[in-house]
């Protein structure tokens, strides 16, 4: 191979490495938005082993600084032991990925029932009160959501809350912002969201985790791009007697 394509290889090695470091701060804020998500939808799951995809893609973040201060340093000083480590914890962490995207898939699939098990019992709770916890987490959710009710407002009907208030009326994070003076009143469904919480609940926790699988994916590619760049440095490291070193253009006996 020509020294125009080991240079190359080099200082695409040197970018990549560069890379890392941002791909590490990316994983662990992708991570974090999954534990905060999690956090703000909890009482809506039972599974907590939802969360593996999201500890291991941090686990994975810091690694990859870990991996990138490997790397350039590796790759500056030319180092024959430290590019095969390079190489080898890639490997790792590349089969991390995978397993990231794996679990990310299957527990994707899992969200549906996961909340459907669980969000009629969290509605059942509600006591309207600030103090209780699963109070509070479905005020936030109508409101962020924008829903009301598990399928629809009128779900409301079926609590325990609605029975023992009577008085015809869904609680106030079920109104619209636009309309003013919303009691949540039955008698003006206008007033009120019409979609349920359900639905929308799924589809935002399964979006949070296809950010955690194209995350995952993505910097899999740009590894697997780093060790065939560091496999080109070692295999022409090993055969070239003239190795030319990219610090200081001088020969490497």
């Amino acid at each position: 191979m020509g020294r125009c394509g080991i240079t190359s290889s080099k200082t695409v090695l040197v970018f990549l490495n560069l890379i890392f470091w941002a791909a590490a701060g990316i994983l662990c804020y992708v991570g974090a938005y999954v534990f905060i998500t999690y956090d703000d939808y909890d009482h809506f799951f039972e599974d907590v082993y939802t969360l593996i995809p999201a500890v291991t893609i941090i686990a994975v973040g810091g690694l990859l600084f870990i991996i990138g201060l490997i790397g350039c340093c590796a790759t500056i000083r030319e180092s024959r032991c430290g590019l095969i480590t390079f190489v080898i914890i890639l490997l790792l962490v590349f089969v991390t990925e995978v397993a990231v995207v794996v679990l990310g898939y299957i527990y994707r699939s899992k969200v549906g029932d996961e909340v459907n098990h669980s969000i009629q019992k969290v509605y059942n709770e509600y006591n309207g009160t600030n103090a209780d916890a699963s109070s509070r987490a479905i005020d936030y959710m109508q409101r962020q959501l924008h829903c009301c009710g598990i399928h629809t407002y009128s779900d409301w009907m079926n609590t325990r809350w609605f029975n023992e208030f009577q008085n015809n009326s869904v609680p106030v994070s079920c109104c619209k912002p636009n309309v003013s003076n919303c009691t949540g009143s039955l008698a003006r469904p206008g007033d009120l969201y019409p979609e349920g919480c359900e639905a929308l609940v799924v589809k935002k926790l399964k979006e949070i985790m296809m950010y955690v699988i194209w995350a995952a994916l993505t910097f899999a590619a740009i590894q697997v791009f780093g060790m065939l760049c560091a496999c080109v440095v070692l295999c022409s490291r090993s055969r070239d007697p003239a190795y030319e070193l990219l610090m200081t253009g001088g020969t490497y006996a």
